[in-house]
């Protein structure tokens, strides 16, 4: 299940995109999974480089693929914070090869996407997702010392199958709205408990219809103080 389209500039994937001044390259691209080649959009870092980034989009059987919009938005926050980004097709979706594995081969998928932004861009390595997509993050990143931070925007706690989800071990960002069904900001509250940072984006749901500026700031905000905490 996705929200409706939003507006146009929210998919421009040209490689020059008009909405830019100062752009930044983007590439189609596959690369070796698992289950076969992912497909994926590596955008280059605008600006001094900072490292790489992973971002995962959400349910692959609910409409979920990497033009998803807040998928989009993230990725366009990490390029602007100097990450080079690789958005990529979980298993069976798009041109990746595979089939939907229920979230288990998805963490091996996510696996493969950090061996392959770091081969691109260098660590360390901002990772994330939004629903579904953050739940294979947590799991894929997990003791992984080349992850510099977490963002996860709706973790899907209400939701999530199988054994727990693991806090991440480096700084994080967690962003839920309050009307969130799949996870409500206090479930997640009681979660994370002092672990990360929690912005709460109220009148939100799950999809964040109608707030993705916001939601760039929240993520803007989190990236410009990771930068000023790696210069201390």
């Amino acid at each position: 299940m996705e929200g409706s389209p939003g507006r146009p500039e929210e998919y421009d994937e040209n490689r020059d995109s008009p909405t830019r001044l100062a752009v930044s390259r983007l590439e189609a691209c596959t690369f070796p999974g698992p289950a076969g080649k992912l497909e994926g959009l590596w955008k280059d870092a605008e600006g001094p480089r900072a490292g790489s980034a992973v971002f995962a989009h959400p349910h692959p059987l609910h409409g979920g693929t990497l033009h998803n919009k807040v998928v989009y938005r993230a990725a366009r926050c990490l390029s602007r914070a100097g990450y080079g980004v690789l958005r990529f097709n979980f298993r069976g979706v798009g041109l990746s090869d595979g089939t939907f594995d229920s979230g288990r081969g998805e963490v091996d998928d996510f696996r493969a996407a950090l061996d392959e932004a770091e081969r691109r861009g260098g660590a360390p390595i901002v990772a994330g997702g939004f629903s579904f997509g953050s739940a294979a993050a947590l799991r894929a990143i997990d003791g992984d010392p080349r992850v510099r931070a977490f963002i996860g925007v709706g973790v899907p706690l209400a939701s999530v199958q199988g054994n727990p989800l693991p806090l991440p071990r480096a700084p994080a960002l967690f962003v839920v709205g309050s009307e969130d069904v799949y996870g409500p900001p206090a479930l997640l509250r009681a979660w994370a408990g002092d672990v990360g940072k929690i912005v709460e984006i109220r009148g939100a749901d799950h999809f964040l219809e109608g707030r993705l500026d916001e939601l760039e700031g929240v993520i803007s905000t989190f990236l410009a103080e990771l930068a000023t905490a790696g210069t201390r």
